[in-house]
């Protein structure tokens, strides 16, 4: 065991050593693996953090949570021309829902509208996103108040001119240490009385913070636009109770619909049950495909770094065949000669890859400085990875010029190299 620790410690130094006296020549090598390293594990990092800030972000709302309505959140074999003749969900086809579907949380009509600007005395909030919908929301949608409340449920059947507005909206109009509580603001050419103040939740990955949002009874939105404004697309949110088989849910939630809007038979829904489990499953199915890609492109970085390894130890074996042959006439074994030319496509390697690693470190600590809705992340698992694949390449692409340095005959080395 002995022997072979001591030919192991001098199989390294030789290495070492022959890596010290050609500094350039170990520069170029390490600069291929490096490249590849940083394109690889910096893909697979990029893929990670968009992952991670998705979840994030989509963990706001459940994920039993279902949209209903003329639209569908993924690709549909369903023809363009033919989905948009299907006609928009209607205030009464929510209220049959209501009364009607079992085992169900919360329901609330809503109304996908353009931003609004939003004002109070001279102060102006362009681009506030308006969310009309009923008192139940706050039951699918966690929402946190700074101050305030929302509105219940007589002010929402009423369309009564109330307003929760979000933190930055409330900043923007009000100032800092202003209550916006009972303030009266302008929206619609309408006056809406302020009667919550959202948390401050920061910059959102999908620019979909509470922050610049405003929330009003979907009632009085009715009453302002119509049923029938094409500016307007009006859907429903519901979520089913806890424990409810989500597919037979949604299976009795279609059959209510059809059975609503007399669809025959062989005829095909003219509506979408867009599950939000199921939009989460298809943004996993494009991040997965983005990572398999993504790999396979950066592979080809690091199969040029392996390449140029695997060229440079050739080189190293034909300039010391004189310094192997007269190792060999002093009793060297050929495991010897093998594992200190394998030792240095090695270390070669899983210093490219070390620089590599750091290089993405650095990366993503400068990008996540320059935004605040999106966290750079190095894992563990990525560095793991990372000096895996940097051994990896090391062994393969040193394996052929050791062996084939290990197998010279002695004396035709040292006739070769003189």
């Amino acid at each position: 065991m002995l022997i072979y620790l001591r030919i192991l410690k001098e199989s390294f130094s030789f290495a070492v050593n022959a890596l010290k006296n050609n500094k350039l020549r170990t520069f170029l090598s390490l600069l291929g693996v490096t490249i590849g390293i940083f394109s690889i594990i910096g893909v697979l990092a990029a893929v990670d953090s968009l992952q991670k800030n998705i979840s994030d972000n989509l963990s706001v709302l459940d994920k039993s949570t279902i949209y209903l309505f003329n639209r569908s959140f993924g690709p549909t074999e369903i023809p363009r021309w033919k989905v948009q003749q299907f006609p928009k969900v209607t205030w009464e086809e929510y209220q049959r829902l209501e009364r009607s579907v079992p085992d169900m949380q919360a329901i609330t009509y809503t109304m996908f509208v353009g931003s609004e600007a939003i004002r109070h005395e001279g102060q102006v909030v362009d681009n506030a996103r308006v969310t009309p919908v009923t008192e139940v929301f706050p039951q699918i949608e966690r929402l946190q108040f700074d101050s305030g409340r929302f509105f219940n449920g007589s002010e929402s059947m009423a369309g009564a001119p109330v307003v929760i507005i979000g933190y930055e909206i409330a900043e923007n109009l009000f100032g800092n240490g202003q209550s916006a509580i009972g303030k009266k603001v302008r929206m619609y050419g309408q006056r809406l009385t302020v009667i919550g103040v959202l948390k401050k939740e920061g910059t959102s990955f999908f620019g979909d913070s509470a922050d610049t949002k405003a929330y009003i009874p979907v009632v009085f939105m009715r009453k302002i636009l119509g049923d029938n404004n094409n500016t307007a697309f009006p859907a429903m949110i519901l979520k089913p109770e806890k424990g409810v088989d989500q597919a037979a849910f949604v299976a009795m939630l279609k059959q209510k619909m059809r059975q609503i809007r007399g669809l025959k038979p062989d005829e095909i829904d003219n509506f979408f049950v867009n599950q939000f489990s199921g939009f989460t499953d298809f943004i996993d199915g494009i991040i997965g495909t983005m990572q398999i890609i993504g790999g396979i492109i950066s592979s080809f970085s690091l199969l040029v770094g392996g390449f140029g390894i695997a060229n440079i130890m050739f080189v190293s074996v034909k300039e010391r065949t004189n310094l192997i042959g007269i190792q060999k006439s002093l009793g060297a074994k050929n495991r010897f000669i093998l594992l200190q030319f394998l030792f240095e496509g090695v270390i070669l390697a899983v210093i490219g890859g070390a620089v590599g690693l750091i290089l993405v470190w650095i990366t993503s600590l400068i990008a996540s400085g320059f935004t605040e809705s999106f966290e750079f992340i190095l894992s563990p698992a990525n560095i793991i990875f990372g000096t895996f694949v940097s051994v990896f390449i090391g062994l393969i692409a040193g394996i052929i010029p050791a062996i084939s340095a290990s197998r010279l005959d002695p004396v035709e080395a040292i006739r070769t190299g003189m």
